[in-house]
């Protein structure tokens, strides 16, 4: 792993020198904070990639794995642009400790449904309601739903 985020990281020095913004998605970014080297290394690179005039996503259902990890909060409390879908109690306590959302603002990230949420940008909290049609080849490409994704190869 280690190997792969530093080529990651060589390729957005590359890309800095080009003058071309690097975008970098990592799914199940708590994955990477299991481990101490990769810890310390997704940190560091985090702040680079920000640096370098990138742009990195974190993505991942495992909120409360992503939180045990000190360097991870870090990172979480300090992104400028975080969204938040439904959360179990547990996750919503220590991300309002971390993200200051008050009790008023969870109701939006409690029991809510799919495309529901909060999301934070810097300071600021905003409510969204994303219902997109799900009669669209669209959504069919995009849906993360594995029931749907069954039943339309069953068709």
């Amino acid at each position: 792993m280690l190997v792969i985020l530093d080529s990651i990281l060589n390729r957005i020095a590359i890309n800095r020198q080009k003058g071309k913004r690097t975008y970098v998605f990592i799914d199940e970014i708590y994955l990477l904070f299991k481990y101490k080297y990769t810890s310390e290394f997704i940190y560091k690179l985090w702040k680079r990639i920000r640096k370098y005039g990138g742009c990195a996503t974190g993505i991942t259902q495992n909120v409360e794995e992503l939180l045990e990890n000190d360097k991870a909060r870090l990172m979480l409390a300090n992104s400028e642009l975080i969204i938040m879908l439904n959360q179990s109690a547990t996750d919503r306590e220590r991300l309002s400790e971390i993200l200051n959302i008050s009790e008023m603002e969870r109701v939006y990230i409690t029991n809510v449904n799919s495309g529901e949420g909060l999301i934070r940008v810097r300071s600021s909290l905003i409510p969204f309601i994303n219902k997109f049609p799900k009669d669209t080849e669209l959504y069919k490409l995009m849906t993360t739903n594995f029931e749907e994704t069954i039943s339309e190869v069953e068709n």
